[in-house]
């Protein structure tokens, strides 16, 4: 009689994945944009500060796992009613930790959804997602707007704190953007970085050595005639930056070798562009 031998193998170690969504929607009601919705499930929360003065509301996003990690899923939905005017940020630099064989080394996963209605003027402003060593992230941003509505959109990415004297010798990126106008697909854009990031980013073409990058859409009426006086702006960086006008639309990109150097660049573009300060948030 034979008997088949026992596995003596260790099962496989899977950690328990943080999951969230949250949502939230604006109307236009007696003069004055007002909370329609609000949604939160899991890991991702959102508060929603008194505005002071000519402050448009603003809904700031949360994540209360503190980062995320390979397998994790965060969504987060904005919709701005017809009229509406109003702001969605992040309460701090979203950080993204490496991914191991615990967790398959899957992708770290944030989607985002934004719906803009007629005449709205919506701001997508986050503050800077931070790439640790072998961090996995797939990120996309989908937009819907109405055509005579404005958005001012940015993303900022850093590949390690040099203050902390961190390296990210390999990661996997992707982030995707698609926009689209009353119907019509008028903007697309595309990242993917995997591999040895150090050298990869060190290419003229693909960085010069940045470790931190960022890009700014501006769609709005009238823009385009804009175009001259954000590049003087832009001239009066530290890092590099350059800028371009077309369909409506205003496309900035930011490089720096160093994230302190970015968010400064940024934050006087940013401050240019609004013609206000930024959110609160942004300064804590």
């Amino acid at each position: 009689m034979t008997h088949a031998a026992a596995s003596t193998a260790a099962p496989a170690l899977r950690l328990e994945r943080a999951r969230g969504r949250a949502e939230v929607g604006f109307r236009f009601a007696d003069g004055a944009t007002r909370l329609e919705r609000l949604y939160q499930e899991g890991q991702a929360k959102i508060r929603l500060p008194k505005p002071y003065g000519e402050e448009a509301p603003t809904a700031v996003l949360i994540n209360t796992a503190g980062g995320i990690a390979g397998g994790d899923h965060i969504a987060y939905a904005a919709r701005f009613g017809a009229g509406t005017r109003a702001v969605v940020t992040s309460q701090a630099a979203e950080r993204v930790y490496r991914s191991s064989q615990t967790d398959g080394g899957r992708d770290g996963v944030i989607e985002t959804r934004l719906e803009i209605g007629a005449g709205a003027r919506a701001e997508w402003l986050p503050q800077e997602t931070i790439l640790f060593d072998r961090a996995r992230l797939s990120r996309s941003l989908d937009i819907e707007m109405a055509a005579d509505a404005s958005l001012l959109a940015v993303e900022s990415i850093v590949f390690g704190r040099t203050a902390m004297g961190e390296e990210v010798e390999s990661c996997r990126l992707v982030d995707r953007w698609r926009v689209r106008r009353g119907g019509r697909l008028v903007f697309a854009d595309a990242l993917r970085l995997e591999g040895a990031a150090r050298e990869i980013l060190a290419g003229s073409a693909t960085g010069a050595g940045a470790r931190a990058v960022a890009t700014v859409l501006w769609i709005d009426a009238g823009v385009e005639a804009r175009v001259d006086d954000v590049r003087a702006v832009l001239a009066t960086a530290s890092g590099e930056a350059g800028a371009s006008s077309f369909d409506g639309m205003l496309v900035a990109r930011l490089a720096a070798a160093d994230a302190t150097v970015l968010r400064a660049d940024l934050v006087r573009l940013l401050l240019h562009i609004r013609e206000a300060e930024l959110p609160r948030v942004w300064s804590c």
